[in-house]
């Protein structure tokens, strides 16, 4: 069996890094087609990957993988030219995109969505969606520093003295923490909300002050995602959130309802009183975003308050982000392919969730 390995599109990750490649080889007992710069966007050289890979191009790619693997799915016109007997792992986002299901179904194809993992102990070794979000986390803490006119720490000069950054974190699932832990290592002051009362005692343990709100609908199986709030809780939350705000010199938003449209936590009232030259980072653009006026992929100014939507800020780091999506992929490649032929696990509940086209 050949497994092919894309060029992103619009994306500088890779599936795969080449030091991964021999263990690919070793443990399932495959050969490796690598598009032609499919590592480019992360400084990684076609030389790197033609030392265990076949380098060919993209047609000749889509004509020879009997199994396909990608950060991002293929365009619908690619998926149209593929053989019958092609199978793909990818990130088809179906509870975003639910039509996609349909589609790969009347092609014949089998695809596995590396989104549907269920996100268990057991298939922690195999979680993209935590992977990428501990990176979004990070990164979402550095596109605020270089975007707040002022220090994240606390500065005592002789010159005068100045404050440290007042961080405010809405979410505490993977980016979340991610992200008060590098907000407290710049040293910012962190205060970090999340409904999950769960969430109270790993926030404390980074550093950070746990803003309680009442009444919260707690749900631990969510799977990192936000649940729908009673109306009752939910302007509580945006009273004590604006009290919060209007003091806050960052605001990182990452709450998401899976399948559903992200809550509002942040809304034009609470903008119009945080102060000139705040920013937010609102990671939930993608699905409606947390914060009004968020823009997907875009950066706005409102109010003299920063405006940053990205839901995707892990693709700024790729070659870690490949890393560690590269590692997750092998993983779960171990349920379905067997000694050089795709032989999926049927029984496996990893397999069953994450397979879209059954």
């Amino acid at each position: 069996m050949k497994i092919g390995i894309i060029k992103e599109q619009n994306d500088r990750r890779v599936a795969m890094l080449p030091g991964l490649l021999p263990k690919v080889k070793e443990q399932l007992g495959v050969e490796i087609l690598v598009e032609k710069g499919a590592g480019s966007g992360a400084s990684l050289p076609d030389d790197l990957y033609a030392e265990h890979a076949t380098i060919v191009d993209r047609k000749k790619l889509l004509a020879e993988a009997g199994l396909i693997v990608s950060v991002n799915p293929l365009s619908d016109e690619e998926h149209a030219k593929l053989s019958k007997e092609t199978v793909l792992v990818s990130r088809y986002e179906p509870y975003n995109r639910p039509e996609v299901n349909g589609k790969l179904k009347e092609l014949g194809l089998t695809a596995y969505s590396l989104d549907m993992i269920p996100r268990t102990t057991l298939a922690q070794a195999m979680d993209v969606l935590s992977s990428m979000a501990s990176i979004a986390g990070y990164r979402a803490v550095l596109v605020a520093a270089e975007n707040l006119t002022r220090y994240f720490p606390m500065m005592i000069t002789a010159a005068g003295s100045i404050r440290p950054a007042r961080v405010l974190v809405l979410g505490a699932g993977v980016a979340g923490l991610q992200a008060i832990a590098t907000a407290r290592r710049l040293g910012a002051m962190v205060e970090a909300f999340d409904t999950r009362a769960a969430a109270k005692e790993e926030v404390q343990s980074l550093g950070a002050k746990f803003v309680e709100v009442a009444g919260a609908r707690d749900d631990t199986s969510a799977g990192g995602y936000a649940v729908e709030q009673s109306e009752e809780f939910l302007q509580r939350q945006r009273a004590e959130v604006q009290e919060r705000a209007s003091k806050a010199d960052v605001i990182i938003t990452t709450a998401q309802v899976r399948g559903r449209k992200a809550p509002l936590l942040v809304p034009e009232e609470t903008i119009e009183k945080m102060k000139p030259g705040a920013v937010i980072v609102d990671l939930a653009a993608s699905s409606g975003g947390n914060c009004a006026f968020t823009q997907d992929r875009q950066t706005i100014q409102h109010n003299g308050v920063t405006i940053i939507g990205d839901s995707d800020l892990s693709a700024d780091m790729p070659e870690d982000a490949s890393l560690l999506f590269g590692n997750n992929l092998l993983n779960f490649l171990k349920l379905l392919v067997k000694e050089g032929a795709y032989q999926p696990e049927s029984e496996n509940e990893i397999v069953t969730s994450s397979m879209i086209t059954a």
